[in-house]
């Protein structure tokens, strides 16, 4: 099983597209039995305490965690994880951080486990804008994937989508979901290559 997460809405936002897309994936037939999807507070410590509990109660073969980056055209894997906080608004629960470890004697950088070549080739055959990114910023994302990279040692990482059509970007929640099916579905047919 592929626990797959998105984050609630914040920021004043009515709705938080990684979450909805994610929540899209469950509806697909042939995953349903094949995902768990878990929905993440936008709170520093928060959410990655909640990603490591669901990941010791489930016991996922690989892990996927999805979040928003507004400013972005495309779906974009994370390449890495920086151990820095530093946020530019406050959290959900009024938390910001400036400067900080995530990790204090962690490494400064953790580099992600998911097939990302594969997933970007993949989406963009099937004519979803993809590309890499090399930064999931310094907000609860990054802390999220830090911690996940860190903590858990299966087959990991980090997505980013763009802001929805709700909140004024380009892309429909469905391409997002039909993004996400394409990175999972990757990752199924390489857990069956490696049996």
């Amino acid at each position: 099983m592929i626990l797959v997460t998105g984050f609630a809405p914040f920021d004043g936002a009515q709705l938080n597209p990684s979450w909805e897309a994610v929540k899209g994936l469950a509806e697909i037939p042939d995953m349903e039995s094949k995902i768990a999807v878990l929905e993440l507070p936008v709170v520093f410590g928060k959410a990655p305490d909640l990603l490591m509990e669901k990941i010791r109660e489930l016991q996922p073969s690989a892990v996927i965690s999805v979040g928003l980056a507004g400013g972005r055209k495309e779906i974009t894997p994370e390449l890495i994880a920086v151990n820095f906080r530093n946020a530019r608004i406050p959290d959900n629960e009024g938390n910001r951080p400036e400067f900080e470890k995530i990790v204090p004697d962690g490494p400064d950088g953790i580099f992600t486990r998911l097939p990302v070549r594969e997933m970007i080739q993949g989406m963009q055959t099937a004519g979803i804008p993809a590309s890499l990114s090399t930064t999931a910023g310094s907000y609860v994302c990054n802390e999220v994937m830090h911690r996940l990279l860190q903590d858990y040692h299966g087959t990991a990482g980090f997505i980013h989508v763009p802001a929805s059509e709700e909140l004024g970007g380009d892309m429909s929640i469905q391409e997002m979901t039909k993004a996400l099916a394409v990175c999972v579905r990757i990752i199924l047919a390489n857990e069956k290559c490696c049996d």
